[in-house]
């Protein structure tokens, strides 16, 4: 978080810019990766946000930038310059394998290591399968980690809005989780004889975390 950068904005809009930029340049980056067609494409998506939020920036007061839910504001920025630039193309889905992995600290093994890969490139597609209104909650919500302020900042819409569609949104893939591993298990015999009872139990609590 960037509690301070709206009070240094505030003072000095030129002088906190870069600071500015260097705190939230991952979470402009991300958002603006999902709502690309490349990489290259993305880098200047986040270019073009920051140089709008600079040019936005210059025509507050110090009152109204105090004021700002930077992070949203900067997520809401990217995502309406994403959608100008999406008017007049086919619509497509963004690469959500250019979502990095939040691993802790920790080395973990080559086995941990597959087994977080399959289950992170499990829960993108389930998460790519979404309708765009929840899962764009879900993912700015529990993949870019903003608060519910923020949230109704970065999507222009009510905190209970935003906080009933990240909710719908979870249960939704948590539907959609148990349906793929329902499958898979009768597809497979399912070897275990309590398997469909774990994938309950782990649709209960996973989403939240795998998405990450």
């Amino acid at each position: 978080m960037c509690s301070e950068c709206p009070t240094a904005l505030a003072g000095d809009l030129m002088g906190a810019f870069p600071t500015l930029v260097a705190h939230h340049q991952d979470l402009v980056y991300g958002v603006a990766r999902r709502n690309s067609r490349s990489a290259d494409e993305a880098e200047d998506l986040a270019q073009d946000a920051f140089v709008r939020a600079y040019r936005a920036l210059v025509t507050y007061d110090a009152e109204r930038i105090r004021s700002l839910h930077l992070r949203g504001w900067l997520a809401r920025i990217t995502i309406n310059l994403a959608r100008n630039r999406a008017r007049d193309r086919e619509p497509e889905s963004a690469d959500l394998e250019a979502v990095p992995d939040r691993g802790d600290d920790r080395a973990p093994s080559p086995e941990r290591l597959a087994e977080r890969r399959e289950s992170a490139v499990m829960w993108r597609r389930l998460l790519s399968g979404l309708p765009s209104r929840y899962r764009a909650a879900v993912e700015l919500r529990h993949v870019e980690g903003l608060s519910y302020p923020e949230l109704a900042e970065a999507l222009g819409k009510p905190l209970g809005t935003v906080k009933s569609d990240v909710h719908r949104g979870i249960g939704l893939l948590r539907s959609a989780y148990l349906a793929s591993e329902s499958t898979r298990s009768w597809m497979t015999g399912s070897e275990d004889g309590n398997r469909v009872g774990s994938v309950r139990v782990a649709a209960r609590t996973t989403p939240e975390v795998m998405i990450r």
